[in-house]
């Protein structure tokens, strides 16, 4: 009997060493797919307005900033004081700005390299709560696959990098289930997603303990949680405070109930965008995984009981109820229900193609993958006409048309192969639409900034604030051209030229034959705007 024992110990030793192995392989392999996907092509486009603009414009304030300055602890952007975030990933690119300089890269690259981490990261979670390595495997590859997850994780933005310490922390609430110390881990995460979103971290935080109240009650009851969760916030806690204490009643307004607890906690009046605005939003980008969902659903509901059902409805349900009714409505905000998303339909594959009972895969699978292909192949003839093809689009939409028609075919006949031509296709068309001048496809909605900040650059006025008549605020031509460029209407205009002393003036070639300005000077102009001032020799 003790033979037997210590042969049955050393067999499942050894079964353990080879299964470790075997996973550490697949996070290598997950994590240099993630960084190719992530990293490829990241500088070869010029930085979007709004997050981009912003995040790269505080960076560099905080780089250049004279040593002592303490601009690190209070940022500022244009001159003035920044309240919207806290700094941690404007530290980030800072710090790879003094290495690599002032570029797109530099700017995108922290971000994406922690949203590239979070693949592996959402692997370990499904090792935790799946049975089934295949699970884990196919909720890594379906996240890796999802196009907002890659668009938004490679864009130089704060929630790819909110996303990978949320994985962290969701990583560390369930392994601190059988081992109190990764507490630690989930109070430290925690602080991490604080110290980079403000205190929509609050949400997240939220949603782990509502999970760990339906699973483990007994965690919350815990005194090293709270010990952990307590070290965790201690660095957001100062560093709020010493926002309060320097900036005082404007911060207290600005950066607390304006763009943190007015978004959670203001309802939809008002808000021109409905409830369902993300249901949406879903529906429009999360393709072809969504064919997955009625049976994901099901299954769900049907496990409701088991930590990983309890854990998605959790994390997708709590979320997505609270954004649904927020004032700000943006598409990124979904980026942390991905991951939750991808584990759903992870398990749902792998029970799939492990179910012995099944013969043939629901006919609403290969009907909406041949849709997905003829849809493909259309887009494919429409980016072939025209004086001037767009090849790029033309090949990435090819490639989608092979990739589901493959996938169709396979799941007509009822091959399981078909998942690997769906992951492999899914991530060739990703990839070469990352290689693409389109993946930013925001760029088209408005002038090139480039062009133009670089007249704006090379005139070199000397006033840090030119008055333009575009009709909004654009962050990138403020980062590239060095400048705070203020949209201003007709009257303002007017205004400004008659009571200022050496006002500049960007504008387009319409609002420049419409002014009426009195010795008006030209002093450059390119991509049709025109850089103007006032000619003192002519006053």
């Amino acid at each position: 009997m003790q033979e037997g024992s210590f042969i049955w110990s050393h067999l499942e030793k050894q079964h353990r060493t080879v299964g470790r192995w075997i996973d550490w392989v697949w996070l290598m392999i997950l994590l240099l797919a993630a960084v190719l996907l992530f990293s490829i092509n990241l500088g070869g486009l010029p930085l979007r307005d709004w997050d981009e603009g912003t995040v790269a414009q505080v960076a560099r304030e905080i780089w250049h900033a004279p040593a002592g300055s303490m601009h690190w602890l209070y940022p500022t952007l244009g001159g003035e004081p920044y309240h919207n975030k806290p700094p941690l990933m404007h530290l980030l690119i800072a710090w790879a700005y003094s290495l690599g300089g002032e570029n797109e890269l530099t700017t995108r690259l922290p971000g994406a390299i922690l949203t590239a981490t979070s693949v592996p990261l959402l692997y370990c979670i499904a090792r935790e709560i799946f049975r089934q390595r295949w699970a884990a495997i196919y909720s890594a590859l379906i996240y890796l696959t999802m196009l907002p997850v890659v668009r938004h994780g490679r864009l130089a933005m704060l929630d790819g990098a909110m996303v990978s310490f949320l994985m962290v922390m969701m990583l560390c609430v369930l392994r601190s289930r059988r081992d109190l110390r990764y507490c630690l881990g989930v109070g430290i995460s925690f602080g991490l997603i604080c110290l980079t979103q403000g205190l929509l971290g609050v949400l997240l935080g939220a949603i782990a303990i509502v999970f760990l109240f339906w699973d483990t009650p007994r965690l919350l009851t815990c005194y090293y949680l709270w010990i952990a969760i307590f070290i965790g916030i201690l660095p957001v806690a100062t560093w709020y405070s010493a926002q309060l204490i320097h900036y005082g009643y404007t911060f207290a307004q600005v950066g607390l109930v304006n763009p943190s607890l007015g978004r959670i906690g203001s309802f939809v009046e008002g808000n021109p965008e409905p409830p369902w605005y993300y249901v949406i939003e879903l529906f429009k980008y999360t393709w072809p995984w969504l064919l997955f969902l009625p049976q994901t659903i099901r299954l769900t509901w049907e496990n409701r009981n088991l930590s990983w059902a309890k854990l998605v409805m959790a994390w997708s349900g709590v979320y997505l109820l609270v954004i649904s009714f927020m004032i700000t409505k943006v598409p990124w905000y979904l980026f942390p229900i991905y991951p939750s998303l991808a584990l759903a339909f992870g398990i749902q594959l792998s029970d799939t193609e492990n179910s012995p009972l099944l013969s043939s895969y629901p006919r609403a699978w290969v009907a909406g993958l041949a849709i997905l292909a003829v849809a493909a192949s259309a887009g494919s003839i429409y980016f072939s006409w025209g004086t001037t093809p767009k090849t790029d689009l033309q090949l990435i939409f090819v490639a989608v048309a092979l990739t589901m028609t493959l996938a169709a075919i396979l799941a007509e006949r009822g091959d399981g192969q078909f998942l690997k031509i769906l992951f492999w296709g899914s991530y060739i068309s990703l990839l070469l639409l990352m290689k693409s001048n389109y993946w930013v496809w925001e760029l088209s909605e408005a002038y090139p900034v480039k062009p133009v900040a670089a007249m704006i650059v090379r005139a070199n006025p000397a006033t840090r604030k030119i008055y333009t008549s575009f009709p909004y605020h654009r962050p990138s031509l403020d980062f590239y051209s060095d400048r705070t460029i203020i949209p201003a209407s007709v009257g303002e205009l007017e205004y400004y030229w008659h009571y200022n002393g050496q006002p500049y003036f960007l504008l387009h070639a319409s609002a420049f034959n419409n002014l009426e300005l009195e010795s008006m000077k030209l002093v450059d102009e390119a991509e049709g705007w025109k850089l103007v001032t006032k000619d003192t020799n002519r006053l």
